[in-house]
């Protein structure tokens, strides 16, 4: 498990203005919570910070005042654009304590089913799941490779890694591939257009017999 380092300081608890300030400094305001202890305001780096996200990195090693400790990101707000990260919550733990936390699933490869037209619906974009916190994974890969038209993995097909439990339903899809809904409709609005035309065919067919009887 990879940590990533960020530079914080002491804070006071302050109000909307306060924390509009130390963002203008490129800093965020943070609370850390947990172990029964009360909560800490803090100020952490948003550069840090914000390359430990990229990174997809659930813990930081967070240095205030030359002494560092290591924290579960438990929360991240963000702006109304969901664009910047405005606050972060950061939970106390120890190496060995077991958390529950949502890492991002990532597909891999592409379904058979491709061949004949279908595209890969994702429907669960991430796993929570509760391990402990060294074995948290970045991401946990799903391979849709083998999927036909029309098939799909469910949570209980997946690997996880060793201590990963999957705090899911054992049968809740994470992804299908199937023909897009255009493709679905398209023969069906077809063959009414065929049925609707037909008649005309057989009344312009009849009228004509009619007329060479007359003559």
């Amino acid at each position: 498990m990879q940590v990533a380092n960020v530079k914080g300081e002491k804070r006071s608890a302050g109000g909307r203005h306060a924390n509009e300030r130390l963002r203008r400094r490129g800093m965020l305001p943070a609370v850390i919570y947990g172990h029964g202890e009360a909560p800490q305001s803090v100020a952490v780096s948003r550069h840090d910070f914000e390359i430990a996200l990229h990174a997809l990195q659930h813990v930081i090693a967070l240095e205030v005042d030359g002494t560092k400790q290591q924290y579960l990101v438990k929360d991240v707000q963000y702006d109304h654009l969901h664009k910047d990260p405005i606050h972060i919550d950061l939970m106390r733990v120890d190496a060995n304590e077991r958390v529950r936390i949502s890492v991002a699933l990532e597909l891999k490869g592409t379904p058979s089913g491709a061949a004949l037209g279908g595209q890969i619906t994702q429907l669960l974009s991430d796993l929570h799941i509760e391990c402990p916190l060294i074995a948290i994974p970045e991401t946990l890969r799903v391979d849709v490779a083998h999927l036909g038209l029309n098939q799909s993995v469910h949570v209980r097909e997946l690997t996880l890694p060793e201590g990963v439990k999957a705090l899911h339903s054992p049968e809740e899809l994470i992804c299908i591939c199937r023909l897009p809904k255009a493709a679905v409709e398209t023969p069906v609005a077809a063959a009414g257009e065929g049925a609707a035309a037909e008649p005309e065919v057989i009344g312009r067919v009849a009228k004509d017999k009619a007329d060479e009887a007359a003559q």
